[in-house]
């Protein structure tokens, strides 16, 4: 297929950002008296929108939740925002896809303004014409909505011509709702079980299949 532009999500794709978001979610659990330890087992929060995981991983209420975000955003925005590294071999593979003509945008479920930041810190910024992210209001958070708010202010008509690339299930379906087709990697935090369940189009074990993929 001969995609034209190329959807990129960010954590867990772009960058890993493990270490950071964990933190941050250690932090905001602090504040609940909720002592969480086992680094690993909120890696399950890489990924979905922030409010859903609260949701889902700790039954939080709705407003508990939103207190939740707020003491994460402490920690986060000056510190674990930086607790992140770009995967090896991403800078290559974005500037030969830039040398091939191909626009790339990135379409994540992260505030806008975080992704903004974290592009501009690891020099990545200039490799993409748009950056689609949340708004910190939540209220434009699913990763469908961000892909549908990324193709409208890119004038994208033909999604024939798009492709979504990212590590989780939420990727998958939320480009799928979007119309448009996905590939799932495996260098980031899902698994091949959960990214052909969700009905990923195609997978990649790692970046040089990615590239090799879009040669």
């Amino acid at each position: 297929m001969d995609y034209k532009y190329i959807l990129f999500d960010l954590d867990g794709t772009v960058t890993d950002p493990g270490i950071g978001i964990t933190n941050s979610v250690m932090h905001a659990l602090r504040k609940f008296g909720i002592i969480e330890e086992d680094r690993s087992r909120l890696y399950k929060f890489i990924g979905p929108p922030l409010a859903d995981s609260f949701r889902q991983f700790y039954e939080f209420s709705e407003e508990e939740t939103a207190r939740g975000i707020e003491y994460y955003r402490e920690y986060f925005t000056d510190k674990g925002i930086f607790e992140n590294e770009v995967y090896e071999g991403m800078e290559e593979l974005l500037a030969a896809l830039n040398r091939q003509g191909r626009k790339l945008i990135i379409a994540t479920s992260k505030p806008e303004v975080f992704a903004e930041r974290i592009l501009e810190h690891f020099h990545l910024d200039s490799y993409f014409s748009f950056v689609a992210g949340a708004t910190m209001d939540e209220k434009r958070v699913k990763k469908a909505e961000v892909i549908a708010y990324a193709l409208e202010s890119c004038g994208i008509s033909d999604l024939s011509g798009v492709l979504m690339i990212g590590d989780r299930k939420h990727d998958v379906i939320g480009a799928h709702e979007a119309g448009v087709d996905v590939m799932g990697v495996l260098h980031g935090y899902g698994s091949r079980e959960e990214l052909e369940k969700a009905g990923a189009d195609y997978i990649a074990e790692n970046i040089e299949e990615i590239k090799k993929f879009l040669s």
